[in-house]
C-alpha cells in the first residue's frame, strides 16, 4: 500500500454493517460493555456536536491505553486529531482522555496485541494480516491504521 492511500484509507460500511453498527451502538449506552467495548464521544470538527461510536480500548499489560481505527481514517479519527480529547461512555459512566496519535514506527505493538485480542472482530478490515504477521507486514500497514494513546 503506497503512503497516498493509506493516508486515505477507509472502509465504510457494508452489507449488515449499518444494522449491527446501530445495535451494537446501543450496547455501552445501557451499560453493557462487549470484550471491553465502550462509547467513544467526541466533538464533531466542523459542528462541535458530540458524536459517537463504539471502540474497543486496549489496554496493555503495563496499563497503556489504545485506540486502534481498524477502519482506517474515518470520521472519528480525523474529529479526535483535531479535538485531541474525548469521553469514553458506558452507561451512565463518562471518562474525559486527551489522545496522542502514535507515528507508524511506534504502532507495529499495539496493532500486534490488538489483533490478537479483536482479530474475531475486526479481522476482515486487516486484509489478511493478523496477529502472527511479521513486524515488517505490520510496519507496511501501519499508516492505514490510525493509533491513538490514551491520558
Amino acid at each position: 500500500m503506497d503512503a497516498k492511500t493509506a493516508a486515505n484509507r477507509y472502509i465504510g460500511p457494508s452489507g449488515l454493517d449499518p444494522i449491527m453498527n446501530r445495535i451494537f451502538n446501543m450496547l455501552p449506552k445501557l451499560g453493557i460493555s462487549v470484550a471491553g467495548s465502550r462509547l467513544l464521544a467526541v466533538r464533531g470538527r466542523t459542528s462541535g456536536e458530540w458524536r459517537t461510536t463504539m471502540v474497543n480500548v486496549l489496554t496493555t499489560d503495563d496499563g497503556r491505553r489504545y485506540l486502534v481505527a481498524p477502519r482506517g481514517h474515518t470520521q472519528w479519527v480525523k474529529n479526535l486529531r483535531v479535538a485531541g480529547v474525548g469521553e469514553l461512555r458506558l452507561g451512565r459512566r463518562s471518562e474525559t482522555f486527551t489522545a496522542t496519535e502514535l507515528p507508524d514506527a511506534d504502532k507495529v505493538p499495539v496493532l500486534r496485541e490488538y489483533l490478537a485480542r479483536w482479530g474475531w472482530e475486526v479481522g476482515r478490515f486487516f486484509e489478511g494480516v493478523d496477529k502472527n504477521a511479521t513486524d515488517a507486514q505490520l510496519t507496511d500497514i501501519a499508516p492505514g491504521f490510525p493509533v491513538f494513546a490514551l491520558r
